[in-house]
């Protein structure tokens, strides 16, 4: 029997805001995730492709506010200066391993351009990645292009955590990292709207520093041989995904709270790290109509966002724990990242 767990089954979560129904990102509504993980042992292969579909229909012809933000850059996430530039999410979103984001962003194509009008020739794709050469073999280009249209036929509400997909190399603290979600639901008394709003997160956590769990520091394991893990190096990848009516200007915002998440873990986003957050909200007045010279949309006030930000910071915290103790042990000879368990998160 499996000893994983979420960390909400290890521990009491602090927090003014309860999770969705999933504790996940797919708690947004029209949003659904898939991994392909592609293992294998005899040849140190463990990477994949994490897929994450933002809304329901056609995310390009009707795009959603969007934003992206660095906490470091030392990292590549495609398409983030056009959202920089247009505000605006058109494609269904990738995460992989460095050396892969080009197959990727190859196989989002080879999907997104047959469904394009026809007066359009091309799509601004966003493809994250983490560096998983610790435990993967990743000059070994084992991400194809086919692999996204396997993660594409397997979308569902339902996302896997820990050792899958683009998790399934990443290392974080020391210990087995991974991909977690988790969520938070904003009741409209204390957000003035009349309807209750849901902020969801996916991770890919692959990064170091000085883990605690919400302000109880965990030593670094101790059966880990590897001295090549520096606290600097490493990444992560977080996608925040809203049905609340926010802005690309309100979404920035709502973007960098989740590098607070982060930090709150014990991150100090180091030299040699590349931590993003890219955040769209799929609100469903809100969607550009493209054909349209001019369109009226909602937005909240900026003085309405302040739950917005506590839910995000602390999905985004629970989503990297969830990584890691939902991660089973990996061994890479005298190289061992055990998932986070139990007595770790007790100790």
């Amino acid at each position: 029997m499996s000893d994983k767990k979420r960390i909400r089954d290890l521990m009491t979560i602090p927090g003014n805001f309860l999770p969705g129904i999933h504790n996940s990102i797919t708690d947004v509504p029209g949003v659904t995730a898939s991994h392909v993980t592609i293992i294998d042992e005899s040849k140190e292969v463990r990477t994949g492709i994490t897929l994450i579909s933002p809304c329901k229909g056609d995310v390009f012809v009707n795009p959603l506010p969007a934003a992206a933000v660095a906490g470091n850059g030392y990292g590549k996430m495609t398409g983030m200066a056009q959202i920089e530039e247009m505000g605006t999410l058109e494609s269904l979103v990738g995460l992989t391993n460095t050396m892969s984001v080009a197959a990727v962003l190859q196989g989002l194509a080879e999907y997104h351009m047959p469904l394009l009008p026809s007066e359009y020739k091309s799509i601004n794709i966003v493809v994250g990645e983490t560096n998983d050469s610790n435990i993967n073999d990743i000059h070994g280009f084992h991400v194809w292009p086919s692999h996204v249209g396997e993660a594409i036929a397997a979308l569902s509400k339902n996302v896997e955590e820990g050792a899958v997909g683009a998790g399934a190399g990443t290392v974080c603290f020391g210990f087995k990292g991974g991909i977690g979600t988790s969520s938070r639901v904003v009741p409209g008394e204390k957000s003035g709207e009349e309807r209750d709003y849901t902020v969801g997160v996916l991770v890919q956590s692959n990064y170091g520093g000085n883990l605690s769990l919400y302000g109880k520091p965990v030593p670094k394991p101790s059966n880990n041989m590897d001295d090549e893990i520096k606290p600097e190096n490493g990444s992560c990848m977080i996608i925040v995904m809203t049905d609340a009516p926010l802005s690309s200007r309100q979404l920035k915002r709502l973007a960098k709270r989740a590098l607070i998440g982060m930090t709150n873990t014990g991150s100090y986003m180091g030299n040699g790290s590349g931590d993003f957050c890219l955040a769209a909200s799929n609100h469903e007045k809100n969607r550009r109509i493209r054909e349209r010279k001019g369109q009226e949309c909602y937005y909240l006030q900026d003085s309405q966002l302040n739950p917005f930000f506590e839910a995000c910071a602390d999905a985004t915290q629970e989503a990297l724990y969830n990584s890691m103790t939902m991660s089973e042990t990996v061994v890479r000879g005298d190289r061992i990242y055990p998932g986070l368990r139990v007595a770790d998160a007790n100790n």
